[in-house]
């Protein structure tokens, strides 16, 4: 299953990712590599949600910086 949400995130990277300009990101690692790591150290359930959480804090008003899985 944590294979599932792998395709995905790569599924997003390579299709609506790229729409996204390099560098626009606030957090270090961008939101994608962090679901990644996330998925791959914590399995599908508990990475899938500190992703939403995570995706949950980018917003306009966040503050940004490092955050790893």
């Amino acid at each position: 299953m944590k294979l599932l949400g792998i395709a995905l995130v790569q599924a997003w990277r390579h299709t609506f990712g790229r729409l996204t300009p390099e560098g626009t990101c606030k957090y270090y690692p961008s939101c994608s590599q962090y679901a990644l790591d996330a998925l791959e150290k914590h399995g599908l359930v508990k990475g899938a949600a500190k992703t939403g959480w995570r995706l949950l804090r980018c917003n306009p008003w966040s503050h940004g910086g490092v955050d790893f899985a």
